[in-house]
């Protein structure tokens, strides 16, 4: 029986069409969002680590797109084109599967998941020094200026942040502030219950745990605010462990942390001698 003018012998023209259709709105979607959505992404560009996570998302979205656009192509097509039409409905051809395009899809697909996964690991451990998670007590992978970092501790509490900065008499302060252009390296602990720094905007996220110095490095580019939250569920109020970051130039930090060691030198007295890590004080922690 012959098969001319049949749906069969139509699929070929039915693919060159969806295969056009898909390539262009490709062609159209990737630079749009390289070029337009790619800035918006998430975290920004305030420091020289979140740049790398948001080059890294960029790349991402870019890749992903050409693979969601192929799916919701094609099925609008199928959706518009091959719907049943007038009062007889009857059912389709029984579907075998096609073993070509099974094996092209999964090698495909597989391929562009590990390449992802290899890329983004190295975007985000080698090139930007392991920002996201902090690396313990001995980070492996650091930048070159770790030597010449300013440190600053940040301790976790229920249910607040505070900082101390070693390098000027371990003055302990209620905000965080940092020079702009300047290597950052952050001494994430808690006095308590685990909790987890995530400075948002600089691409910063390391876990604030007791009796654990965790280390991650961060270095500002641009003059501004950044959000602070707790990331980690650490009890009633964690929704409110909540606090505004401030990178400023050098000359602004220098009169900032002078105005704080002269306020809070009376107070040196009542905290605990400065340490890489500290454990919970049972009798005045609720937990």
């Amino acid at each position: 029986m012959s098969t001319v003018g049949s749906p069969i012998s139509r699929i070929p023209h039915h693919g060159r069409r969806i295969l056009v259709i898909w390539l262009v709105s490709s062609v159209v979607a990737v630079p749009l969002i390289i070029w337009l959505l790619g800035p918006q992404l998430p975290p920004g560009r305030m420091s020289s680590e979140a740049g790398a996570q948001t080059d890294a998302n960029t790349v991402l979205t870019a890749v992903v797109a050409p693979i969601v656009l192929l799916i919701l192509v094609y099925f609008t097509y199928a959706l518009i084109v091959f719907r049943a039409r007038g009062a007889a409905i009857e059912d389709g051809r029984p579907i075998r599967g096609h073993a070509p395009t099974q094996t092209l899809w999964i090698v495909a697909t597989s391929a562009v998941v590990l390449a992802l996964a290899v890329w983004g690991s190295y975007a985000l451990i080698a090139s930007a020094h392991g920002a996201g998670g902090g690396q313990g007590p001995n980070p492996v992978a650091k930048p070159g200026d770790a030597g010449q970092a300013l440190q600053v501790q940040v301790i976790g509490q229920q249910w607040n942040w505070t900082y101390r900065y070693p390098a000027y008499g371990n003055v302990e302060t209620l905000q965080l502030y940092l020079p702009v252009a300047t290597a950052i390296e952050l001494h994430v602990t808690s006095l308590d219950v685990t909790h987890s720094f995530w400075a948002y905007e600089l691409g910063v996220k390391a876990d604030a745990v007791a009796g654990v110095d965790n280390i991650a490095y961060v270095h500002p580019r641009k003059v501004g605010t950044f959000q602070i939250r707790c990331a980690e569920l650490c009890g009633i109020w964690h929704g409110h462990m909540a606090q505004t970051g401030h990178v400023v130039s050098r000359d602004r930090f220098r009169t900032w942390i002078a105005q704080q060691q002269a306020a809070e030198h009376a107070n040196l007295k009542y905290l605990p001698p400065y340490s890489r890590s500290y454990y919970p004080e049972p009798l005045r922690r609720a937990g």
